[in-house]
């Protein structure tokens, strides 16, 4: 997966006259942050601000992330070069948002004392909409259903960070999905930290399959409904058969299974069982035929053996998922694994996450050669630069971000938000190529 830089953002309406501040926001992290980002613009943007590319701006924000290591140090990186923009005389103020500031806010406070405010994370509003400034492309939007996590993994400090799981009305999302298509957007994107478990705490009972058939009911230009997060131990058959028959939902399962060893899956509190997950697996593979499956994994949970993590391998030698991400375990103060004994070496975390995709390139190498000659619909995202009639598009098995893309070579003049026929030609990796057919 390539790792993208962060996005700043600029108004549309930058020609015009405002009052306000001139505001630029830098949003790192997950589709869940940028949903929160957008929110942030809203608001800034209902009182009058004008938001502006950060090298225009007056005031900084930083939509931060803490989820692992890594993002907590990109997270820092970033205030820091826009500290020195404020020292430069550049910036004016700088806010510091999201989760690294809920979850580290005293800490930064006295770390960096030219951070002009701490804000922490956006509440979800339950019912209406939020006004937002939409930072995606016109032809997809993100559409945020839940917060939080109705689990308690062990290793997982999202909970910590975002407090108590909640759902949305449903009558507030069918309202934005309603806005959103009749503003004209194809694709959408079923967010949170577990979707499965949507309406548990409102309606006391998983309701994400209802939901689906509501708003498959009421869409008209939008053709694709994507799902990211599924929670393995809430999907029900309900939901399944929901993705099999609606032909709107991609075929496109979004699972994080952390691991397969029922030593680690009850270490990691994930609820379910190896022999539970695998029946999942084949369920969806035999009700939903030709499905893409997503998933990820974690090497170097304390006390993972070598035996635990060899019958991870096998699995992902049996199962050949089509998309597999590879996490190497983070310590996170606060969580209930950073306490646990024998803790992994990281050498050993880093050669265990080289021999889990080394094995994953090679099936997903021979899974895309199988496309070859197929002709599939896509979804165009945009025009290569730089090479005139070769456009960037998804198949419904890819989501944007973080899955691979389509090159598609035209002769006929493509515009984002197109559905063509590609017949493919070449396959890669990750991505394939092919002609307008």
């Amino acid at each position: 997966m390539n790792k993208k830089p962060p996005q700043t953002i600029q108004d549309s309406q930058t020609g015009r006259e405002r009052q306000g501040k001139n505001v630029g926001v830098v949003n790192l992290g997950c589709a869940r942050n940028l949903v929160d980002a957008q929110a942030i613009l809203g608001h800034l943007k209902r009182h009058g601000h004008h938001i502006v590319g950060i090298e225009d701006s007056e005031i900084a924000i930083i939509n931060t992330c803490a989820f692992v290591e890594e993002a907590k140090k990109e997270s820092i990186d970033t205030i820091l070069d826009a500290l020195e923009l404020k020292k430069q005389g550049k910036l004016k103020k700088v806010i510091v948002a999201g989760c690294l500031a809920q979850r580290y806010g005293s800490q930064l406070a006295k770390e960096f004392k030219d951070i002009d405010a701490i804000v922490g994370v956006q509440q979800l509003q339950k019912d209406g909409v939020a006004d937002q400034v939409s930072l995606t492309p016109a032809h997809f939007a993100y559409v945020k259903i839940c917060e939080s996590c109705y689990n308690q993994c062990s290793f997982c400090i999202i909970p910590k960070i975002k407090g108590k799981f909640v759902s949305r009305t449903a009558a507030s999302i069918l309202e934005e999905v309603k806005r959103l298509d009749e503003r004209g957007v194809r694709e959408i994107h079923i967010i949170g930290q577990d979707i499965t478990a949507y309406g548990m705490d409102l309606y006391r009972e998983k309701s994400l399959a209802r939901l689906l058939k509501e708003i498959v009911a009421i869409t008209k230009n939008i053709r694709w409904i994507r799902l990211l997060y599924t929670f393995p131990a809430h999907v029900t058959d309900e939901l399944i058969e929901v993705i099999a028959r609606e032909k709107k939902i991609c075929k496109y399962i979004d699972m994080p299974i952390q691991h397969i060893s029922d030593p680690l899956l009850k270490a990691m509190n994930r609820n379910i069982t190896q022999k539970e997950t695998l029946a999942l697996i084949r369920k969806i593979r035999n009700r939903i035929p030709g499905a893409s499956l997503r998933t990820t994994f974690i090497v170097g949970l304390p006390g993972e053996t070598e035996e635990n993590f060899y019958e991870l391998l096998r699995l992902i030698k049996s199962a050949r998922f089509e998309k597999v991400g590879v996490f190497v375990y983070s310590r996170e103060e606060g969580t209930p694994a950073y306490q646990m004994a024998d803790q992994v070496p990281e050498a050993v975390k880093k050669r265990r996450l080289d021999a889990l995709m080394s094995a994953q390139q090679e099936i997903s190498r021979s899974l895309q050669e199988k496309f070859i000659g197929r002709t599939l619909e896509v979804l165009v995202d945009e025009e290569q630069k730089g090479e005139q009639g070769v456009y960037l598009a998804r198949s419904e098995y890819d989501a944007p971000e973080v899955d691979g893309i389509v090159y598609v070579r035209s002769g006929k003049r493509l515009s984002p938000g197109d559905f063509v026929k590609v017949r493919i030609t070449d396959a890669y990796e990750y991505d394939l190529a092919g002609e307008l057919a």
